[in-house]
């Protein structure tokens, strides 16, 4: 593959998955005219901290409108890389006419038939972290198209410069400098750990403490109680995880930006398994369970000193 022919990059959301797939698309920016299809509300993310343009779409609600739009919006490239491993994001690669389809083996996409639509299935190590799963994906892009010998690049994880897109441009967020962090949402039901228990946590760290919230979740926030934080965009949410002390919370976008940002956490996982989908600069930092119910307060504040103490 010459360096200027156009590599289209399919991972559509969510946040932590998009954050754990900076890394890979980064490795083939140096190689590849690279664009990335990603839902709209982290188009500004993957354009800043990835350094590639943006495709954005809206599909996390299927419409014929809006994936006709995706569609003609993908068209032209040489090659397609699918992340994702959904037959929605593997009929984008499909879409583009790229010659070259790159994706997970059959055995580790979440959608099966997903596999159908690509003609380089790569077999990766599900032992290791997602990250590098996608680390391994992306360098079969170089093995293959390229015929050349992977780069350093490709091979190893390079932390992005978060510091350009971390702001508050607002000034609203300074006080809630060097706190600790809580957040009580999640994606899943399952991944929820009991607002009663985070209730001591507030307890135990009083002035500390700050409760950090997204959308639909003021309410969960104000049920735990103390110091709650304002609503953020994703700017501003990733500035505030920048300056907290440590970040506690589920398998969920925001505690993998704190990761990302250089900031500790302490994850708390019951239904995911920590060493697929932990934090990944942070493998130590996490408490598994077999549900988070089994999680008590005692386990996290212990872990929270521990960390601390580091």
């Amino acid at each position: 593959m010459k360096d200027d022919e156009r590599l289209l990059v399919i991972r559509l959301s969510a946040l932590g998955d998009v954050i754990h797939t900076i890394p890979a698309v980064m490795s083939l920016r140096s190689a590849f005219d690279v664009s990335w299809v990603v839902e709209a509300a982290y188009a500004e993310l993957v354009e800043i901290v990835a350094d590639v343009k943006p495709i954005p779409v809206r599909l996390k609600k299927w419409s014929l409108a809006e994936t006709g739009n995706a569609w003609r919006s993908v068209r032209g490239f040489d090659a397609a890389i699918d992340f994702q491993g959904l037959i929605k994001s593997a009929l984008i690669a499909r879409a583009s006419s790229a010659r070259e389809r790159y994706g997970f083996a059959r055995e580790a996409v979440r959608e099966k038939p997903a596999a159908m639509f690509y003609n380089h299935k790569v077999s990766v190590d599900q032992t290791k972290h997602v990250v590098d799963w996608n680390m391994q994906l992306a360098a079969s892009v170089w093995v293959r198209a390229s015929a050349r010998t992977v780069p350093a690049e490709a091979r190893t994880h390079t932390e992005p410069d978060w510091s350009v897109y971390a702001q508050d441009p607002r000034n609203r967020l300074a006080e809630f400098k060097n706190k600790i962090v809580l957040l009580p949402g999640a994606g899943r039901a399952e991944k929820h750990w009991p607002a009663s228990r985070f209730r001591e946590l507030v307890a135990r760290y009083r002035n500390d403490a700050v409760v950090v919230w997204g959308p639909g979740e003021l309410d969960l926030a104000a049920e735990i109680g103390g110091q709650i934080a304002p609503e953020t965009n994703l700017r501003e949410l990733a500035f505030l995880m920048q300056q907290a002390r440590i970040v506690v919370g589920a398998d969920t976008g925001p505690l993998h930006l704190a990761d990302a940002v250089g900031t500790r956490v302490v994850g708390l996982y019951g239904p995911t398994d920590s060493r697929r989908n932990g934090p990944y600069g942070q493998p130590g930092h996490t408490i598994q369970a077999e549900t988070m119910q089994s999680i008590t307060a005692a386990d996290v504040m212990k872990k929270i000193d521990e960390v601390l103490a580091e």
